[in-house]
């Protein structure tokens, strides 16, 4: 059966879609199990323990979503065997047959991961009825692990921008601050995770598209070195820049994540996977929490000088204010902070290196010829005028169909851009060398996560890693000064980079960090139970494209 379309621009209320799916309401399900913070290991020590079941783990974490959703829009559909599965989980654990590190963890996945019973859409209508003949290798994985996949998050429409609007879903709100964005391209996983819909979530990075909803809703968040982790089974965009990932409210729920990602091991359908040393996906990431038993004494961090936006503004200063706490905090701890002013001085001289346009096309037809759908099969079918009625993108994406519709991996320019990305990437490498760095840090976004409606997801960092497969960790840096939307503030995230392979090292550091830097915190309007609230579905807005200049630069995306 395939899942049932939730929320969106098509105004399907939660509770609706619950009775389609014969699942019972939250009237029915109660509130046994609050699942406000909930961590891995408080989960498992509740079922452990028997004073709850999967079943009510799972019906509370629906129980949730049909309260709080509507509101940010950030769950589009839901599984239908999700119930089952608990029912499944709570057999085997009656007959002692308790295995697994996720054993009844609810877990949502960013809707470009392939996940049989549930179709595949990538946020656009076109695709609606993709329905996959076999799980990703990293669902597989989760679910081997005893997760209960919840259901599908909305992302940004093909997951092609960082503002998390699609045809199918409509526009996702952030948590924090109802007139924002909740970052993207994954962001409906990041708000759903923030809200406490889910223990984590999946997400998906080209660019930005991890790191930006971690930062923008108070979660942590890797991207993890290029082969390290399967990308088979997942709406792609680049061959180059994609990775795969999750999000989580704390380290050690994404340890957990990574560990069990990584697990699923050399795919000959990523053949990027070849590069990944065997003990990097025999590793249990948790035990890396605690690698550095001295803290932060002795380590050497480079903070990237033009990664920061120094033009004083409501949208930038609140972020250069946090920052200059945090390296104050760092350098308090013990810690060496060395600026860097090397030649990828900038985020705008790096993005111009993005190749994601020379290869969509030919990756997304790859994808589409393996999927059940008889129309389309092809970047040129999804995105005819003939179609055109069935997507939305908004005015950049239209920017960029045109540039992959008429590029290729055969371009000249395309092999010159791979020749410098090769040249980035050792110059990045030389710089850990020469500065004898354990990693480098800066803000995730050099300004607040933008409002909606807005053209672009401005001023993001995320293009070095994304370029030179590097690995990185966002962790939770502090919060802007309340506002009236803002309760509490807007969530402002760090990234930590790394060397290849040593996401065990920046775990370590990030570990560290959380413990000196505090930050997470609950989003005040879903901090509460199940209420019954009636909340307006988030509008489905459309920036201007006169807003929207003609050039558009790819490093945005």
């Amino acid at each position: 059966m395939v899942s049932r379309r939730l929320g969106g621009c098509w105004s399907i209320v939660l509770a609706h879609a619950l009775l389609l799916l014969r699942l019972p309401t939250a009237s029915t399900f109660g509130t046994v199990f609050d699942v406000r913070e909930t961590t891995i290991d408080s989960l498992h020590n509740a079922l452990f323990s028997q004073s709850v079941t999967c079943r009510e783990v799972v019906s509370s974490f629906l129980t949730r979503i049909e309260e709080f959703n509507p509101r940010i829009n950030a769950v589009t559909s839901l599984n239908p065997a999700a119930l089952s599965v608990a029912d499944d989980l709570d057999g085997r654990m009656a007959a002692g047959n308790v295995t697994g590190p996720l054993f009844c963890v609810p877990v949502l996945l960013k809707d470009n991961f392939d996940a049989v019973g549930m179709s595949t859409t990538g946020g656009c209508q076109s695709l609606a009825h993709n329905e996959p003949l076999e799980d990703a290798p990293t669902v597989k994985a989760l679910k081997d692990a005893g997760a209960v996949i919840l259901g599908k998050t909305n992302l940004h429409e093909m997951a092609l921008e960082g503002l998390t609007v699609s045809s199918l879903g409509g526009q996702t709100a952030n948590p924090y601050d109802l007139t924002r964005s909740p970052g993207g391209s994954s962001g409906g996983s990041g708000a759903a995770v923030a809200a406490n819909l889910a223990v984590f979530a999946t997400g998906t990075d080209t660019v930005n598209s991890l790191r930006s909803p971690a930062s923008a809703n108070s979660l942590f968040s890797f991207r993890p070195t290029r082969g390290l982790i399967s990308r088979a089974g997942v709406i792609p965009v680049s061959y180059t820049q994609d990775t795969v990932g999750a999000m989580a409210r704390n380290l050690r729920d994404l340890a957990v994540a990574l560990t069990v990602m990584a697990r699923a091991g050399y795919d000959a359908r990523d053949n990027v996977t070849a590069l990944a040393p065997p003990e990097a996906r025999r590793k249990d990431y948790v035990t890396s929490l605690d690698l550095n038993s001295n803290g932060l004494e002795g380590l050497r961090f480079g903070l990237l000088k033009g990664f920061v936006n120094d033009t004083a503004s409501s949208e930038t200063t609140p972020v250069n204010d946090i920052m200059v706490n945090m390296v104050s905090k760092l350098t308090t701890a013990g810690a060496e902070i060395v600026d860097i002013t090397d030649h990828f001085h900038s985020t705008l001289s790096v993005a111009k290196l993005d190749v994601q346009a020379f290869e969509f096309r030919e990756m997304l037809d790859a994808y589409l010829e393996k999927t059940t759908l008889t129309h389309p099969t092809s970047f040129d079918q999804l995105y005819s005028s003939s179609n055109s009625s069935n997507f939305l993108v908004i005015p950049a994406q239209h920017h960029f169909i045109r540039r992959a519709a008429n590029s290729s991996t055969s371009d000249v320019t395309y092999l010159e851009t791979l020749h410098r990305i090769r040249n980035l990437t050792l110059e990045l490498q030389s710089t850990f060398a020469t500065h004898r760095l354990n990693a480098i840090v800066y803000p995730e976004q050099q300004n607040l996560v933008v409002k909606i409606g807005s053209p672009s997801q401005s001023g993001r960092n995320g293009i070095l890693a994304a370029l030179t497969g590097h690995p990185v960790v966002c962790v939770p840096a502090g919060f802007s000064p309340p506002s009236g939307d803002a309760p509490v503030g807007i969530p402002v995230g760090m990234e930590i980079l790394g060397r290849p392979w040593s996401e065990d090292l920046l775990l370590g550091i990030a570990s560290r960090i959380s413990e000196l830097v505090p930050v997470r915190k609950m989003p005040p309007f879903a901090n509460g139970s199940a209420e019954h609230r009636e909340y307006e579905t988030v509008p489905l807005v459309i920036p201007d494209v006169e807003s929207i200049p003609e050039v558009y630069p790819l490093g945005v995306f």
